[in-house]
């Protein structure tokens, strides 16, 4: 496996860059999912290799270095993916395994400080300031985390070190892959101005093309244009922020823990789906794996949302907030079919379907007040009955009939 080392600015590496003020950290994976699976199949190392459906549904997960070299991304949609690099390898997708090195890999990362901020299974926030005294400067901290990412896991991480999330960021893209980039405080804006515009959070498509239109490519473009002139073409908020970042100001810290704003899954169908019955089935079983990570991480929800995406890729999403929060499956499936009803799509062909509850709040500050009359319907304690056969038994120990029948109905065709 290659070891590169990239410190400062430009493509020639540099010893004793001055890392003083650069207590931020941000560490991504490289084609993380790939990599994972390549590890049991190191026969494939070298070579392009997807990780998706090998029917060519759904959208690509992770590729390595080789197929996105043919122009192939992540979220892309796989069949687009094939015709750009037929000779790739495709591999399923083995959630189970890259949980666990993810959690292994954010264990590394709290060890070595508890303000880790993750902001997805493969990549994270650090702020290891507090660690210079037990650990040294930032860049030896980083180093060491990518040697012992590598050493555990046989995988590789790129680093980037700079004096706030947003540098540290870019940092970490520029050095892709397999790399390590420390930005000094004293020359991000040499570093920032010559990237494109886009690179800016908050700077997507729709926003560039206005950027564009005014003559402005690169950030140092952006920079030089006038804050007052930027809130007046593309509002006050967003002209604010990014006449901000254009000069590398960004003063959120690094935040331990983030509470999470929604939970959801999404099924894309192996053949385009029009019966209802079909699309309802999947409703329930989406809706049932929502609410037990729901009370697996001690939450509730008010808002259920529904994901519909047609056969042409067109999707409409359908929400709706209810009169109290809750972590019970059968209440979020029944307002997904109320949602999928009125979608008014019966008999439209759909290739995907999703469901996610937002608006969450900590499960223990949620009291349900009964109206006079009403009874306890007993559906929250029989899921949670269902939570410990599952943890105990598998995923497929317990299941609601209409699950059943459909599996039944799969294995007889």
């Amino acid at each position: 496996m290659s070891r590169k080392q990239i410190t400062g600015i430009g493509p020639a590496p540099r010893t004793g860059v001055d890392d003083s003020g650069c207590p931020i950290l941000h560490v991504d994976m490289d084609a993380f999912y790939a990599s994972v699976e390549l590890l049991g199949r190191p026969e494939l190392r070298g070579r392009p290799v997807i990780v998706g459906s090998p029917a060519g549904r759904g959208v690509v997960l992770s590729a390595t270095y080789e197929a996105r070299a043919y122009g192939v991304h992540s979220a892309m949609p796989m069949s687009r993916a094939r015709r750009l690099c037929p000779r790739a390898t495709v591999i399923p997708p083995s959630h189970g395994k890259y949980s666990e090195v993810s959690k292994g890999v954010m264990e590394i990362f709290h060890a070595i400080t508890p303000l880790v901020e993750p902001i997805a299974s493969d990549e994270a926030f650090l702020d290891v300031g507090g660690a210079r005294r037990r650990l040294g400067p930032p860049a030896a901290v980083a180093a060491m985390i990518r040697e012992q990412v590598l050493d555990r896991y046989g995988i590789t991480c790129s680093v980037g070190v700079a004096a706030s999330k947003f540098v540290a960021k870019l940092a970490s893209k520029q050095c892709k892959p397999d790399g390590l980039l420390v930005v000094p405080a004293g020359e991000v804006v040499a570093f920032l101005h010559p990237l494109p515009v886009s690179a800016l959070w908050g700077v997507g498509e729709r926003t560039e093309q206005a950027l564009v239109r005014l003559g402005i490519r690169t950030v140092g473009d952006l920079a030089r244009v006038p804050s007052s002139t930027l809130q007046r073409e593309l509002g006050q908020a967003v002209g604010g922020h990014l006449a901000a970042l254009a000069w590398g100001r960004d003063e959120r810290p690094v935040t331990a823990h983030v509470p999470d704003k929604s939970i959801g899954n999404e099924e894309t169908f192996a053949a385009d789906v029009d019966d209802p019955e079909v699309i309802k089935r999947e409703l329930l079983r989406l809706s049932e794996r929502v609410a037990a990570r729901m009370r697996k991480g001690g939450h509730v929800g008010r808002t259920v949302s529904v994901k519909l995406r047609r056969a042409d890729f067109s999707t409409i999403n359908r929400s709706r907030t209810l009169r109290e929060p809750t972590d019970v499956a059968q209440v979020i499936y029944a307002t997904a079919c109320e949602l999928f009803d009125v979608a008014g799509l019966e008999r439209v062909r759909l290739r995907l379907v999703g469901v996610r509850m937002e608006s969450l709040r900590p499960a223990g500050e949620a009291v349900r007040q009964l109206t006079l009359g009403e009874r306890e319907t007993g559906w929250r304690e029989a899921e949670q009955a269902m939570d410990k056969a599952i943890r105990r038994f598998g995923p497929d120990a317990v299941l609601p009939a209409s699950l059943v029948r459909g599996k039944l109905d799969e294995i007889e065709t």
